[in-house]
């Protein structure tokens, strides 16, 4: 019988709609604690570590909870767990978590659409789907999972599409890597590589921008003041920012302050492509640290996290092209 420890943060799953107002709130009592009964030839852990909205998350919470995780796993015999959050933020906990945690055991992020006594609710049932796949051997040594509508996502490549679809989660480029069944668990795609970084706290203040069409030079200037340790930057395309910004940037890097490039689209990787004024040649040789093909918010969590190891920029384009 496997051990499986069940920590729930909050989030829809653990939300209720007012029959009056049609206000999705969050519930004093989780009404998940009567579904994980449900589960049989498992020994399930609880624990209400959190009862928060995702958009309340914050780097710190996401340590505090990998560290939370990591004891537990030391203390007790876990063999699997299963987080339960809000959608809004959920790719960057799990993303977090799997840059973080230093335990190898399953462990799985899940949530839902629809709040738990609306019609459809999708909760439960993500969250027995989550508990399979925790007890699987098999998921274990391939990182956090986001597992979600019977697919499963790796933390990296997984992010949220829609603003209500139950589909929300996907991993565009790259698709699941397994499928969650009434039969049980199968995968067809392994990680090929992981990071991990064994860190005490995450400190650095690290900004997000996307870059737009005639971007003003102004906000830049004015971060050149702000206490800040990194930037990401959207770009457009395959990594190409508007021409008046190019100076901004530069005062910024001159500073010290690394820049982290990633693209706009939801699809492909940055690269030092093109050779006109705010090109990605230009970037590259102005010292932009180019990405492997994560997210805006995925870079900026693994910019705090590398910062708190290194702030030498060549190691840096090594982290980020893993």
């Amino acid at each position: 019988m496997k051990k499986i420890l069940i920590i729930h943060t909050g989030g829809t799953i653990a939300m209720s709609e007012d029959a009056e107002t049609g206000a999705v709130k969050p519930n004093p009592l989780n009404p998940l604690h009567d579904t994980v009964h449900a589960v049989e030839d498992t020994e399930l852990v609880v624990e209400d570590f959190l009862n928060v909205p995702s958009p309340h998350m914050t780097p710190a919470h996401m340590v505090h909870l990998a560290k939370r995780i990591d004891k537990r796993v030391m203390d007790e015999r876990i063999d699997g767990v299963v987080i339960t959050h809000g959608t809004d933020t959920l790719e960057e906990t799990a993303y977090m978590l799997d840059l973080i945690l230093e335990t190898d055991i399953p462990v799985v992020i899940t949530g839902a659409m629809r709040s738990s006594n609306e019609l459809g609710s999708d909760g439960p049932y993500n969250l027995l789907s989550s508990i399979k796949t925790a007890s699987s051997s098999e998921a274990r040594d391939k990182g956090v999972l986001v597992v979600l509508n019977d697919e499963i996502h790796t933390a990296k490549n997984v992010t949220k599409t829609h603003t209500s679809n139950i589909a929300t989660f996907q991993s565009p480029q790259y698709g699941p890597i397994g499928i969650v069944s009434k039969r049980g668990v199968h995968f067809h795609h392994h990680p090929v590589s992981g990071q991990r970084f064994v860190i005490p706290s995450v400190r650095k203040k690290v900004l997000l921008l996307k870059a737009v069409a005639g971007m003003e030079a102004e906000l830049l200037n004015s971060m050149s003041d702000m206490p800040i340790d990194g930037l990401v930057i959207e770009a457009f395309g395959q990594g190409n920012l508007p021409p008046g910004t190019i100076p901004s940037f530069q005062t910024l890097i001159d500073k010290g302050i690394p820049i982290v490039l990633v693209s706009r689209c939801f699809n492909g990787v940055v690269q030092d492509t093109y050779g006109y004024e705010g090109g990605g040649k230009e970037l590259k040789e102005m010292g932009m640290i180019f990405t492997n093909g994560l997210n805006g918010q995925k870079a900026r969590l693994k910019l705090m996290v590398a910062l708190e190891k290194t702030s030498d920029k060549e190691r840096l384009q090594e982290i980020f092209q893993r």
